[in-house]
């Protein structure tokens, strides 16, 4: 059984973002693990030396407290989607958001994260300005980024992003195995600029070995990168975008602050954000 971990802090981003956690471990047969992980602030005991440990357990109580007022309200979500038999764990932390979603990772053996943003006027605060953006940027499993914006609906057609490179094959494996489960398409872009070096010839290669899989290739010659995958996302009507991740500064690279304020405002739809070593 794949496990799904799910970071909330309870706000209308998170709940949002929750309902896809839900639909999500149904498609791939998953439990999910709830994290809430909170920062205790830092007081200088020389001026609270009496009640410098009752401060900090008041606190904590205060942050268990508002789970244990939360939990029922997301469980009640699932009823109301008919989703209430998913298994669903919990866990309360201390300390560093991102530290504790990679402790978790390795603790709990997690397959995927899924996660909500908002806040972003424009792609690369979406992904280099947000504890979601710190969080692709630095974890090794898949992560399915969900805007406030992206409402639930049925998964029919997967975008993927590809530069043809040997190891980006298990990652389209993975979102063709998602795909097969929905009875989804996967449409696979590549942007071939006046620097690109993928040959012909390795094109045809990846047609041949998928022919038999519910995959499309498309290869369009543009500079404009990022303008060329929101035309992408929005003409062939893409329901989850797959992004990968090459290295930590591969977002950097790609979304640069000249993103205009149209695409911002487009950016509507779940992000799927894969590792590659």
């Amino acid at each position: 059984m794949k496990r799904i971990l799910f970071p909330t802090d309870f706000s209308e981003v998170a709940n949002n973002a929750f309902v896809h956690a839900l639909e999500f471990a149904k498609i791939v047969q998953g439990e999910l693990i709830l994290l809430h992980s909170f920062e205790l602030p830092v007081f200088d005991n020389q001026f609270f030396p009496e009640n410098y440990a009752v401060i900090y357990d008041s606190l904590e109580l205060s942050q268990f407290d508002m789970f244990k007022e939360e939990i029922p309200k997301l469980r009640a979500i699932a009823e109301k989607r008919h989703l209430d038999k998913i298994k669903i764990s919990h866990r309360l932390m201390d300390g560093d958001l991102l530290f504790n979603i990679k402790r978790s990772i390795k603790e709990d053996k997690i397959d995927f994260v899924i996660m909500g943003t908002s806040g972003a006027t424009s792609w690369e605060s979406f992904f280099l300005g947000t504890n979601t953006g710190s969080a692709i940027a630095n974890i090794d499993v898949p992560m399915l980024c969900v805007p406030l914006e992206a409402k639930f609906k049925k998964i029919e057609t997967i975008g993927f992003t590809t530069r043809f490179r040997p190891k980006d094959k298990k990652a389209l494996k993975t979102v063709l195995d998602i795909a097969k489960k929905t009875n989804a398409k996967v449409k696979c872009l590549y942007v071939k600029t006046n620097e690109s070096d993928v040959s012909k010839e390795t094109i045809e290669k990846w047609e041949t070995e998928f022919m038999q899989d519910p995959i499309e290739f498309f290869v369009i010659n543009s500079d404009e990168v990022k303008e060329t995958i929101l035309d992408f996302i929005m003409y062939k009507e893409i329901d989850v975008l797959t992004m990968l991740t090459y290295k930590r500064g591969f977002f950097e690279g790609l979304f640069k602050p000249s993103f205009t304020k149209k695409m911002a405002a487009n950016f509507d739809i779940p992000i799927l954000a894969i590792h590659i070593d």
